[in-house]
């Protein structure tokens, strides 16, 4: 990723953090001979590549050195998480805990929240998913029904949530439900947010395989789990607002344009490798790198506004749709690029999960048509 160094350039002290994430990369696959891979903050789970990534210094670097992280800012992140996601490197056991549970507990949680769960996400340790979606309830989530009851020293949660990444593995799921009824005029009022441990009494995880058999998302029941008081993300009534906010953290990253880089990369080193390009093939990588470094300065634009402590919801809401458009493009450019080439085991195992994943780019997240009207409404466009 050399040809976007120009922000690094500037800030000496980012140059220094991307230079040391790349040395690691490169000595830690040289010693454990991980893959890299397409999509790897989906189907990268190595919890011993996180937690040697945490103790290397380069988990939890937006959390405060009071709760064991390096109290640096979201661009200080942005370029770790760029490097990695470059690299194809398995961040995923971390990767929810980090990008969207840790600004949630440092804006919404308890100070017995923060102590208890801020140092092992720092640390690599940590994997969370996420409980928003259900089956009438995607990209609508003010549709959600899943509900939360007022019981003794806590509430009982009963519902469905579907596409929960990782919830197999994870050690909780942050889960959306209802506290007080529906109301037509105020769709967005009434919704809490719970911690709820994935070992608690009621809560099954039922796997939802991908057409490969690969097993990344889940669908969880929640049959009146009793959640005490203690694990009440926030305010109840405020949940809303919480998920919106984090949401700016999902939707904004490198991750949502860059989940195709390794395929892209590795593809135009074996074009470039003794080959002499004609003059289409040129253009269709000059324009493809064109789009990518255009959608790498939206991208960062969240980044800093996020780091000055500014709402970035239409920002992210954008870099989210064209971000993930464009990487199903590049899965077709790729393909069409590949189809001459000489054979490469690894570049065809990265474009064949390329294209079984393809269908989901546009969909996680929020459905692109769904952030369009983010962006209008933002916009006052209606």
């Amino acid at each position: 990723m050399n040809s976007f160094d120009a922000l690094t350039a500037r800030e000496p002290e980012l140059a220094k953090l991307r230079f040391a994430v790349r040395d690691f990369l490169r000595s830690d696959r040289a010693e454990f001979g991980w893959r890299p891979g397409v999509d790897s903050w989906l189907a990268g789970w190595d919890e011993a590549f996180s937690a040697r990534l945490g103790d290397a210094g380069f988990v939890g670097l937006t959390i405060p050195k009071r709760y064991g992280g390096h109290e640096l800012g979201h661009l200080h992140r942005y370029v770790v998480a760029e490097e990695l996601i470059a690299a194809g490197a398995p961040v995923a056991a971390h990767w929810t805990a980090d990008r969207q549970v840790a600004p949630g507990l440092l804006s919404h949680g308890t100070e017995e929240q923060r102590e208890r769960l801020l140092p092992q996400i720092a640390a690599g340790r940590f994997y969370s998913s996420i409980g928003m979606s259900e089956h009438g309830a995607g990209s609508d989530l003010a549709a959600v029904s899943t509900k939360a009851t007022r019981a003794d020293g806590g509430w009982l949660l009963s519902g469905t949530k579907v596409w929960t990444s990782g919830a197999h593995h994870a050690h909780q799921v942050v889960v959306l439900a209802r506290t007080s009824p529906p109301d037509p005029q105020h769709r967005h009022a009434g919704f809490s947010q719970f911690l709820v441990p994935c070992d608690a009494d009621g809560v099954r995880v039922e796997p939802v395989l991908l057409m490969s058999g690969a097993h990344h998302f889940n669908e969880v029941i929640l049959d009146s789990v009793f959640v005490s008081d203690a694990d009440v993300l926030g305010e109840i009534g405020n949940g809303w607002h919480q998920v919106t906010s984090e949401l700016s953290f999902e939707r904004s990253g490198p991750e949502r344009i860059l989940s195709t880089g390794p395929l892209l990369l590795a593809a135009i080193r074996a074009l470039s490798s003794g080959l002499e390009a004609d003059d289409r093939t040129a253009g269709e990588i000059g324009h493809l790198m064109a789009q990518l470094i255009s959608l790498r300065q939206l991208s960062l634009s969240v980044a800093r506004t996020l780091s000055e402590g500014g709402d970035a919801a239409n920002q992210a809401a954008l870099v989210k749709d064209l971000g993930t458009r464009f990487e199903t493009e590049s899965v077709e450019l790729a393909a069409d690029l590949l189809e001459d080439s000489p054979p490469n085991q690894e570049l065809e195992a990265m474009l064949n999960t390329a294209w079984l994943h393809k269908p989901m780019f546009t969909l996680r997240g929020g459905t692109n048509e769904v952030l369009r009207g983010v962006v209008a409404r933002g916009m006052g466009l209606r």
